[in-house]
């Protein structure tokens, strides 16, 4: 885009922050073929599960919270044509989609001196006000 708005190749490589050459590149190919997306599609190991099995999964989690790993991962492999380890259902696919295990920690209640020394704060300042930002 800031190639179109006439700037130079020079600036245009400053802006977006890569080398001189990526910028003419990158603009060649746009004008020769109006698509700059890479043709280097699958790199890597191709995933054990695949984006249908990956919603299935999610919803089994939702579903069942309190599971542990292993218990999804049965239930998972109960499925037609599904077999992964643990290690899968954890690290490759739970991970990635946002889902780590939690554990819900319990806090003290508030003790009668915390409730003191809250309401005694509170009654100081009550007549607070928001000072405008000038």
């Amino acid at each position: 885009m800031a190639r179109r708005l006439g700037t130079s190749i020079t600036e245009t490589a400053r802006l977006v922050g890569c080398s001189r050459s990526a910028v003419v590149s990158i603009h060649a190919k746009w004008i020769n073929d109006c698509d700059t997306s890479s043709r280097r599609q699958g790199v890597g190991r191709p995933r054990v599960i695949k984006e249908k099995r990956r919603r299935r999964l999610s919803s089994l989690v939702k579903q069942y919270r309190l599971q542990t790993v292993a218990q999804l991962t049965t239930q998972y492999n109960a499925g037609p044509n599904a077999n992964v380890s643990e290690h899968t259902v954890v690290q490759q696919t739970l991970l990635d989609m946002g889902l780590g295990s939690r554990r819900s920690t319990r806090v003290p209640l508030l003790t009668k001196r915390h409730r003191q020394l809250r309401l005694q704060w509170a009654r100081e300042h009550r007549d607070w006000t928001i000072l405008p930002f000038i």
